[in-house]
This record gives C-alpha cells, sequence and structure tokens, in this order.
C-alpha cells in the first residue's frame, strides 16, 4: 500500500532532499507542496505529513496536522523537550495523529551524540561546539540541544557538568547545564563537536556532515516509522538499533 506524502517546506534544502526521495520511492507518494504562501489546507490531502519548515512555523503546522489526525514527520528545530512535552497531551487527544521529531537525519550524527553521552558519565567538564551554514537562522541547532538533554540523562546520577564563568556570554547558552557555542559561516554544511575534560587527558566527540546525501537513509526510516508511529517519538536513535542505553 502507497502511502501519501505532504512536505511542508518543500523549497527548502532538507525539503528537496525528502521531496525527490519520496518521488522516488514504491512505499510513498507525493500528494502536496507547501510553500510558505501555501494554506495548511492543502496538507490534508495527504495520509503523513512531513515538516521541513522554519523554527517559528513548524509548531503550527505540526499542531494544525495533530488537530485534523495525522500523522507527522518533524525535521525542523526548535523542539526542546518542553515544547515535546506540550505536544504528547495533544496528540493523545486526536486519534490517528502520530509525531516522530528527528532533529538530525544524519546516522553517524545520531552515532556521534549517543557515544557522547555514554562518555559524559565519566567527564565532568564537557562542552558542545556546533557550526551550520550561514544560513541556519536558530542557534544552537536542534542537533546541539537533543545531544545536550542525552548527555543530562546520562549522566544523571552524577549531576551538572562542571561549567565556570556560565554568566559571561562568550561562554555560550547554557542547555541542560551544558555550554553550546554557535558558529554560522560560509562554506560549512553542518558539525558537531563534544568536548569532553578530566584530569590529565580531554576527549573530543566530531562528526561532519558533507553534503545532504548523508540524511537520505535516515529520511526513509523515519518515513516508514512514522507511518506506523502511534503516540510521540523522539530522536533517530529510538528508530534504530545502537546497542545503547544512553539514547533512552
Amino acid at each position: 500500500m502507497t502511502t501519501s506524502v505532504a512536505v511542508v517546506g518543500a523549497s527548502g534544502r532538507l525539503g528537496r532532499v525528502v521531496r525527490d526521495l519520496v518521488r522516488g520511492s514504491d512505499a510513498f507518494r507525493l500528494e502536496a507542496e507547501l510553500g510558505s504562501s501555501s494554506s495548511l489546507d492543502e496538507m490534508l490531502a495527504a495520509d503523513l505529513i512531513v515538516d521541513v519548515t522554519h523554527p517559528t512555523v513548524s509548531r503550527d503546522v505540526v499542531d494544525f496536522a495533530v488537530r485534523h489526525g495525522r500523522k507527522v514527520l518533524v525535521g525542523s528545530s526548535g523542539w526542546s523537550a518542553e515544547r515535546i512535552e506540550s505536544l504528547r497531551g495533544t496528540v493523545a487527544a486526536h486519534e490517528g495523529a502520530a509525531v516522530v521529531v528527528i532533529p538530525n537525519f544524519s546516522l553517524g550524527s545520531v552515532l556521534a551524540s549517543a557515544f557522547a553521552a555514554t562518555a559524559s558519565r565519566f567527564f565532568d567538564s564537557i562542552e558542545i561546539v556546533e557550526a551550520h551554514h550561514a544560513g541556519k537562522v536558530d542557534s544552537p541547532s536542534g542537533t546541539a540541544v537533543r545531544t545536550a538533554e542525552l548527555i543530562s540523562r546520562a549522566r544523571a546520577e552524577r549531576g551538572p557538568v562542571e561549567a565556570p564563568h556560565v554568566d559571561q556570554r562568550a561562554r555560550g547558552q547554557q542547555v541542560a547545564s551544558i555550554p553550546v557555542h554557535s558558529l554560522r559561516m560560509t562554506g560549512v554544511v553542518a558539525e558537531q563537536t563534544v568536548l569532553l575534560g578530566g584530569v590529565g587527558e580531554s576527549l573530543r566527540i566530531t562528526h561532519s556532515t558533507l553534503s545532504s546525501e548523508s540524511y537520505e537513509a535516515g529520511i526513509r526510516v523515519a518515513l516508514a516509522a512514522t507511518r506506523d508511529a502511534v503516540g510521540v517519538t523522539v530522536g533517530l536513535e529510538q528508530l534504530i538499533d545502537l546497542g545503547s542505553s544512553a539514547t533512552g
């Protein structure tokens, strides 16, 4: 059975990747492509909605789709743990609705975040530096926020990281007690480094995105999972077997 798909934000960087993958799939059919001037009603022609819009728009897109009982795959940034928690009740109240939130579709990025969460249990000094192309309007990135949340969860018994002088602006933005530093630069696609420091040693876990092709495998996994999803699911790590409890 073929599932019809509406891509909201189809003309954007990630939207074009999703659109082309759906067009080339035997399991999915591209039913609608929505841009900034489109009415949200246009998405209702499809069974599954892919939201790859702007953080300021994403919440309205997802809310509209959920209230009309649609399944939604979210690839937009800006979905913090607090926002996702408020979404759970809305999804539960609408039959047929489900939301899968994927901060990063890259398998390598998901692995790097999982490795960082595992390593974080052994270090007290941890910071994140993330870099994206100059056109990315939000910071910190959704991937950095998700990584910080996973680290915080993995080291819950150990407590907050050591982060001195966070009152100074140059020290970054704290997310789950972890300083996050964002770079927005021409010539960069995406890169994230988690730096962990201990007595007499340091560890760096870096993932670099070289092209948008790195997202394709994750998008395919997420599309298939969203079609059968129930409730709210967060993170590509929930859809693949990483063999690690740090991603829960």
